[in-house]
């Protein structure tokens, strides 16, 4: 190639080498600070759009084990606040066995009526004033449903968490709540019974879904780890390489510069052909 003055293209072939240097270089830096291999969209356009999805995916994810972890808290309120009524239940049923027995004055049947009253009184209060996050458990009336709502962004489902209406009389003790003779004490005690019943079926239905519950948060934890990973596998930069590249464009740049210089030096060499 001969020299000329007019272009000097050693130093166009040596800038634009440089300049490539300069971008390897500059990525190589920009991903060990981030830790990321894809930091912008032109990094890698397919690979960010992957990225994105599955971000998205991992975030829903993680906030389905949130929301599965608020439906089982609710569960467990409700199932301790029945816990609480069978244990009254069961003072209950000693109230009223007691009471049925011959021998015992009006005053004591009385006395254990009151109690009784008491003990009535207190299952109503259980299932009106007992609350999670701000909203009444139970209803008086009828059933509550509260559906657990779950996804990742592919596919989504729905857990339901039905609670049985929580009074006295909606569990079966009916209208009556006292008794003046051992007769009417032995008549109550089919009515606790059935309430003791009634209260079994509810623990159980509740119970069945605090395990579905529990299934579909483990699940959503697996998921979103294995999600995680592949994640990471996408976007997270290889370090040992980032560093190697980075020595191996350093030492480019460097040379880069010193071949420029001695490209920009060449048509100093025509001065020599004047002399």
């Amino acid at each position: 190639m001969g020299l000329g003055v007019l272009f000097n293209i050693p130093s166009l072939e040596s800038q634009n080498q440089l300049n490539t240097t300069n971008n390897n270089l500059q990525t190589a830096l920009t991903e060990l600070t981030t830790g990321s291999q894809i930091n912008n969209g032109a990094s890698n356009p397919a690979g960010l759009q992957i990225a994105n999805l599955l971000n998205a995916s991992v975030a829903a994810l993680n906030q389905s084990v949130n929301n599965a972890s608020n439906g089982t808290g609710l569960a467990q309120v409700a199932d301790g606040a029945l816990s609480q009524v069978g244990t009254i239940l069961n003072t209950m049923v000693t109230l009223a066995t007691e009471a049925s027995n011959g021998g015992l004055s009006s005053q004591q049947i009385s006395a254990l009526s009151t109690e009784f009253q008491n003990l009535y009184a207190e299952i109503n209060n259980i299932g009106s004033n007992t609350n999670f996050n701000g909203t009444a458990v139970f209803s008086s009336t009828g059933n509550l449903t509260t559906s657990i709502f779950l996804t990742d962004m592919a596919t989504t489902y729905e857990i339901g968490i039905s609670i049985s209406a929580l009074s006295a009389s909606a569990i079966g003790l009916g209208s009556v709540s006292t008794f003046a003779t051992a007769s009417a004490a032995q008549s109550v005690l089919s009515s606790v019974n059935s309430a003791i019943i009634n209260v079994g079926v509810s623990r159980g239905e509740i119970g069945a879904a605090m395990d579905q519950l529990q299934d579909a948060q483990n699940v959503a934890t697996t998921e979103a780890q294995n999600t995680t990973s592949a994640l990471n596998t996408i976007t997270a930069a290889n370090i040992p390489q980032v560093v190697s590249n980075l020595t191996e464009y350093s030492i480019l740049d460097q040379t880069g510069i010193y071949s420029l210089t001695q490209a920009n030096a060449l048509p100093q060499n025509l001065l020599k052909l004047l002399q």
